[in-house]
């Protein structure tokens, strides 16, 4: 017989574990006071930001949610950027980004187009902090893909966020390009379908995104008209279906976190989670985001971002605590476990006022469908695990993987050393902690110009709730 999945059940005063993994995962959430006051004090002292993504290493993202300083952010790619804008305005000094390098290049770049190129952004690493599927959109192949939609009249290009400001500025240069995440990546391709008579969508680099968005479309086209507008307003059933040839996917990128919620996972799912709630990122394999979006067609499940994620186990609870009947909720992580310290910090606020109330006992275990035989030790200091086959609980071949190792290379040690280094010594000396300068140009722009464009088109998109008309443009005139 198996083992279950790991997990840790959610009480308004306790938290147990269930299997290495999650006891890993759970050691963190009650930070050390100690080690969060003194990220305060040198947050205070040297006014600065923090801008991080939900993958966090455990013990750095519990201390950051603890820390009572109000330039701390804790979120998805999509809003990292625009967050440490607002610092910005409101008088942070520098700010430290928490992630991988797109998401610093990304910072940079909206710091830039907004009036603050004089506020410096820093990593904490000297070395690259990579990412497999950034890594893929760089590849010949995602050239001779776009290629082959600049070949294409009427083509728009929708690249993950999770690229390279070089990818984004390359894409560009080639043909009309707009950012997404996987908060609006929906909105954004059908908004496009909608306002561009007879375009063609290009999404990339994203293989099992954009698999999952062509799967999750044909879908939609079966189901009534009314249901299909609530989606989109512009859309029906012959919309979707007529859609679907135009809407092209790279087939060569996949980031190695998702890669490995594959079948094995998702049958285990299935025949031993039937009573849980599952939830799904776009990015997880075929195989898990059939089970994620079967169970969220009857309402037991969400395919999305990490916010939607968070959200969904929010109003779960939310519905269980306003039945006013104890009971105990199950959700199935299916995405990285950096979740965890946000999800179990919702979870908490929300049990413990109402305990203070004297409302239903309520209690939430989080499973994390990982297999338990899959890590691999590296011996490296900057990525010490890695997904592979090896001893211990985490990922493997055969499905399931719930740790990126790039964005483990964040740590808070690192962290404060490099925060401690600012204004301390001259900016020079933190030059290879900065974002990377992309000093060339194509046809006369910087890659800084090029590649902060499609980002620019995003956020104008969220602001009016269409295409902006310079990007429609742009589509139309190209040949």
């Amino acid at each position: 017989m198996t083992e279950p999945f790991p997990s840790l059940l959610i009480r308004a005063g306790s938290i147990s574990a269930q299997g290495s993994f999650a006891e890993a995962q759970a050691s963190y959430l009650d930070p050390d006071p100690a080690e969060v006051a003194a990220l305060a004090r040198l947050l205070g002292e040297k006014n600065a930001g923090i801008v991080a993504h939900f993958y966090m290493d455990p013990e750095l993202q519990g201390v950051l949610a603890a820390t009572d300083w109000p330039f701390i952010h804790i979120s998805d790619s999509l809003v990292m950027a625009d967050r440490a804008v607002e610092m910005a305005k409101a008088g942070a000094k520098t700010i430290m980004v928490l992630g991988v390098d797109f998401m610093s290049e990304n910072v940079r770049a909206m710091l830039d187009a907004s009036g603050f190129s004089h506020v410096p952004v820093y990593r904490v690493a000297e070395r690259a902090i990579g990412c497999s599927l950034a890594e893929n959109a760089e590849a010949p192949a995602y050239g001779a893909y776009l290629t082959r939609a600049q070949q294409t009249p009427k083509s728009l290009h929708v690249v993950y966020i999770n690229t390279s400001l070089r990818t984004k500025a390359y894409a560009q240069s080639l043909v009309p390009t707009i950012t997404c995440t996987s908060s609006n990546v929906v909105k954004t391709v059908l908004q496009a379908f909608a306002q561009i008579p007879g375009v063609h969508v290009w999404f990339g680099p994203d293989t099992y995104m954009g698999r999952n968005l062509a799967q999750l479309f044909a879908s939609l086209a079966e189901l009534p008209d009314q249901t299909v507008r609530a989606l989109h307003p512009a859309h029906d059933r012959a919309s979707l279906a007529a859609l679907l040839p135009r809407f092209h996917f790279f087939e060569q990128g996949s980031c190695i976190v998702h890669h490995l919620f594959g079948a094995a996972v998702a049958e285990r799912v299935q025949k031993e989670y039937a009573d849980a709630f599952v939830t799904a990122h776009l990015e997880v394999p075929g195989e898990m985001f059939r089970v994620a979006l079967a169970a969220q067609q009857s309402g037991r499940g969400v395919v999305g971002s990490t916010s939607d994620i968070l959200s969904f186990i929010g109003k779960q609870l939310d519905r269980a605590v306003q039945a006013g009947v104890p009971g105990h909720l199950r959700f199935v992580l299916g995405t990285e476990a950096g979740m965890i310290t946000s999800i179990v910090r919702r979870v908490r606020q929300t049990l413990r006022e109402v305990e203070a109330q004297g409302g239903p006992a309520v209690d939430v275990e989080i499973i994390f469908p990982v297999a338990a035989e899959a890590i691999a030790q590296t011996g490296e200091a900057e990525l010490a695990v890695v997904p592979g086959v090896s001893g211990g609980e985490g990922c493997s071949v055969e499905g399931g993987c719930a740790t990126c190792p790039y964005m483990k290379m964040n740590s808070l040690d690192a962290l404060m050393s490099v925060l401690g280094r600012v204004g301390a010594e001259p900016r020079l000396e933190l030059a290879a902690y900065e974002p990377k300068h992309h000093a060339d140009s194509i046809g006369g722009k910087t890659m800084a110009e090029l590649g902060g464009l499609p980002i620019l088109h995003m956020r104008e998109l969220g602001r009016l709730g269409r295409l902006p008309d310079a990007l429609v443009d742009d589509v139309l005139s190209r040949r």
